[in-house]
């Protein structure tokens, strides 16, 4: 499976332009998905500011698959290239119902389910 995951806000609590603080578990948890799965880096950052976050994270041990791209080969016209990753799952901050844990994240993933943990309502759910 291609995961595509943003970095500001998702890998780390958000301080852009700066790196912040890493999210709890979520070194541990990109380490054993980049086992099965391959992990790409989505984020907005470009530049030094988007090599610091490759960077950061390679000194973390976890290595993606694709930068910003959707295979590594792929190359980009400059100022004409696709946002779009082609992905199975993306993991961002942003998302609908907003951030999950990355424990949370995880035992989704693998299908397995925290024990004594309660199904999440939604907010139209009573």
């Amino acid at each position: 499976m291609k995961i595509a995951i943003d970095f500001d806000g998702t890998i780390v609590e958000d301080n852009y332009p700066s790196i912040g603080k890493p999210k709890m578990f979520v070194f541990e948890t990109l380490r054993e998905l980049q086992k099965k799965h391959e992990l790409i880096l989505w984020t907005c950052r470009q530049g030094r500011y988007l090599q610091e976050a490759v960077d950061f994270c390679e000194k973390n041990n976890v290595h993606f698959y694709a930068v910003n791209k959707n295979f590594p080969e792929e190359e980009y016209e400059e100022g004409n290239f696709m946002r779009k990753i082609d992905a199975d799952m993306f993991i961002d901050d942003r998302n609908f119902g907003g951030f999950v844990s990355w424990s949370e994240i995880y035992q989704s993933i693998n299908g397995e389910k925290p024990k004594g943990e309660k199904k999440k309502k939604w907010f139209w759910q009573k």
